[in-house]
């Protein structure tokens, strides 16, 4: 109850909501909408995954209150432009204004384009063992779900419309309607003026391509304007909590106004800050300028990609492949401080809402990610059995079938380091001061014993800048790593040499000598 964590937070909102619980023991009802005019990426994910860790903390403050959440599909809105990253592009210009489930599935593997993308969300979701319930607005409109919410907008039209014209430019209040019908000529969503003819019966006339049409709202046969079917979906299906992007702040609050006249109560809720590319723009699903949850998941682990999203949601974000590494050992860092932080910090920790206060074992790992990418970035190392060579003479206590996660660990960072590092390293020539600074940390590495640990060796490196004219010791460790590693950047050198094994080391050292220019 006092914990300044954001889900918890937030699960105290939803405690003032209902102070005694839903009326009837109801669960408290947890929403989040995707449109599927494009592929999934993490920017959808995110949603759903920052929705479930309030949910659990309500779950933990109420001691196990039902609740459920809706993962809810808009896909009976129109296709507005055809995405740049699917197939058959020419195939949907062809469709552009149909609703997302009757275009044909350019991937050819499912009934409609949403279909398609709905499947992907969906395993999304499944792989990351999440609890909730898939609505889709096409099968909600068609069975009779949405009907009595269609009728009260009908009835309330000129509420609605009272909210949403002050809203609007002049040139779209002359065309705007709180209901889009389907076009029984041509099966486009239409963006046209319409008018209530009996709000009971659910009758409303229109024109369409061929004429003026009138026809009943239910069936599937019209769809609500986007912030009305917001409003309208929050009512009709109980919805006390949802969270939105930045972007959508005005839309929240012209829903929320709607929701109201509907005779409803709109959520609560929070508005995140969006994920950039490494560019700083906003990931865009038709743009697919976003990363996949499978690009993720190639090369860090799933927890570090919880880890990531738990973080500062209030705070815009980079988000590319470039930030796996930190994400991962960030990630194992706050694992390992876990066990011994008092309950206020445990409470704070991301590790604890990721694992849903079940943090497993192993508190930590016995060398980083970051090691690791070093480790097989250097020539000869590039696959897992290899590696796993180095890593248990530098830990032998380890193994493949016992330490699964070092395991994982050392897969992706074969995937990484193959993929993003081997490419751009490019070991340079030592200048003279560098190449007698190495010649003497050979002569103290050829001292020690094969099996000397990584504290005593990272001693012996400090040792050897501190003997020779470098500006700063900082300027040693970087001529280490672009001499040795061919980077700018690079591990503990002393935990480096022990894992890569002093011999090893050594020759990298004659190796850079020898490129010395004479």
């Amino acid at each position: 109850m006092a914990s300044k964590a954001w889900p918890y937070e937030e699960a105290r909102k939803l405690l003032k909501r209902w102070p005694d619980g839903k009326p009837g023991g109801e669960p408290m009802i947890f929403e989040t909408g995707y449109g599927p005019s494009g592929l999934p990426h993490i920017g959808t994910f995110n949603e759903v995954l920052r929705t479930t860790f309030v949910r659990r903390a309500y779950e933990e403050l109420t001691g196990g209150a039902p609740t459920r959440l809706i993962a809810f599909s808009d896909d009976m809105d129109g296709l507005r432009k055809v995405p740049d990253n699917v197939p058959e592009q020419e195939m949907l210009a062809q469709y552009l204004g149909q609703p997302l489930t009757r275009i044909p599935d350019p991937f050819g593997s499912h009934e409609s384009f949403a279909h398609h993308n709905n499947a992907m969300l969906r395993h999304f979701l499944d792989r990351f063992g999440f609890d909730y319930e898939f609505l889709s607005a096409t099968e909600c409109y068609a069975s009779g779900r949405f009907d009595e919410i269609l009728r009260s907008v009908l009835r309330n039209w000129d509420g609605v419309m009272g909210v949403m014209l002050p809203t609007l430019r002049e040139e779209r209040r002359q065309t705007y309607s709180p209901v889009l019908p389907v076009s029984p000529s041509s099966g486009r969503v239409l963006q046209v003026p319409v008018e209530v003819v009996d709000a009971e019966a659910g009758m409303i006339a229109f024109d369409d391509e061929e004429g003026r049409v009138e026809q009943t709202v239910f069936g599937g046969q019209a769809k609500l304007q986007w912030k009305v079917d917001w409003a309208a979906r929050w009512v009709a299906l109980g919805v006390d909590y949802e969270m939105a992007g930045k972007d959508l702040i005005d839309s929240v609050t012209q829903s929320s106004k709607i929701a109201r006249v509907l005779g409803g109560r709109p959520p609560e809720g929070f508005n995140y800050e969006m994920f950039l590319d490494e560019k700083g723009e906003k990931i865009s699903k038709s743009k697919g300028n976003g990363l996949s949850l499978d690009e993720w998941l190639r090369y860090g682990s799933e927890p570090s990609l919880a880890f990531y999203i738990y973080r500062e949601p209030k705070k815009a974000k980079s988000l590319h492949l470039g930030l796996i590494p930190r994400a991962v050992d960030e990630y194992w860092q706050f694992r390992g401080n876990y066990a011994d932080q008092p309950i206020e910090q445990k409470l704070g920790n991301p590790v604890h809402h990721i694992h849903n206060g079940k943090v497993p074992g192993p508190r930590s790992l016995p060398l980083t990610y970051g090691l690791l990418l070093n480790l097989v970035s250097l020539p000869g190392i590039h696959d897992k059995e290899t590696a796993w060579r180095f890593v248990q003479r530098y830990a032998p206590e380890t193994s493949a079938s016992t330490h699964a996660e070092l395991d994982e660990l050392i897969g992706l960072a074969v995937n990484y380091a193959r993929d993003f590092v081997v490419p751009t390293l490019k070991r340079r020539p030592p200048t003279e001061t560098e190449a007698t600074a190495l010649r003497d940390l050979d002569d103290e590495l050829a001292k020690l014993p094969a099996d000397a640990d990584g504290e005593a060796i990272q001693n012996i490196v400090f040792e050897v800048g501190k003997r020779h004219p470098f500006e700063s010791l900082r300027g040693w460790f970087q001529a280490l790593y672009e001499t040795l590693l061919g980077s700018s950047q690079g591990p503990r050198m002393g935990s480096f040499i022990a894992l890569y094994g002093i011999d090893n080391s050594r020759r990298l050292i004659a190796e850079a000598l020898e490129s010395e220019p004479t």
